[in-house]
């Protein structure tokens, strides 16, 4: 069912990635380990694989400076695993390019329920179009080419990781309709009963940064107090 998808762990705890390997085995995951950074990044380039789940806290490199030496050669979807709760990490580990992240100690069936939406979302991604959505929208000065999976703003490509692209995307399908951070969830990463909503934010955050002339005053990214975000229609430039 999941066509051999292959996911490598970089994982210092050896029982940690056992159990990891084990468990997502049976349900059709080719997994590959490697216990450090440096040779995470070796596999990495050997195997090309479909998706990454890594440890924050590894014995020659920090999760972090890992994630974004990743991010800098690859649009792989990452999952960090941290011993380490705060928002403050969580902002960091998806500021850096992460698209998901998880507590220890975690659920195996929370972890796998967030692999399987991942691919969804990648595989609804190469069905034709549906009839309603468009494949190039012109929106004020930026423009999302679907096919291409390309932004730009004031004719300058923007570089957007996917989870990113698809954020911005789905608002911009829905133009002025307010979406709150639990439909956002459901809609773009596939889940809402295992869902953070501050990634939602995180994300919005990060798309204002890349887009917006003025991140704190946006024009188009617009936040809807007390029930979530919309895209507006309108350029105020």
């Amino acid at each position: 069912m999941n066509q051999t998808r292959k996911i490598l762990i970089i994982e210092d705890e050896p029982a940690i990635s056992r159990i990891l390997k084990d468990y997502l085995s049976k349900y059709g995951y080719e997994i590959a380990i490697a216990e450090n950074a440096h040779d995470g990044l070796l596999m990495m380039d050997l195997l090309q694989p479909d998706y990454m789940i890594l440890d924050m806290m590894l014995p020659d490199m920090d999760g972090i400076d890992l994630c974004r030496e990743i991010r800098s050669r690859s649009n792989v979807p990452i999952l960090i695993l941290s011993a380490r709760g705060s928002d403050t990490d969580k902002v960091l580990g998806l500021g850096f390019g992460a698209d998901d992240y998880m507590t220890k100690p975690f659920s195996l069936s929370e972890l796998l329920a967030r692999i399987n939406a991942h691919f969804r979302r990648y595989d609804s991604m190469l069905l034709p179009p549906a009839p309603e959505n468009k494949d190039l929208l012109q929106l004020g000065a930026i423009t999302i080419d679907k096919r291409a999976h390309m932004v730009t703003v004031d004719g300058l490509e923007v570089a957007l990781s996917a989870t990113e692209f698809e954020l911005l995307y789905y608002l911009a399908c829905h133009k002025n309709q307010v979406f709150s951070k639990i439909q956002l969830l459901d809609a773009v990463w596939g889940y809402t009963s295992y869902g953070d909503e501050s990634t939602v934010t995180v994300y919005i955050r990060r798309l204002r940064e890349k887009i917006e002339v003025k991140p704190s005053a946006p024009v188009y990214l617009k936040t809807v107090w007390g029930v979530g975000y919309k895209f507006s229609q309108d350029d105020g430039r």
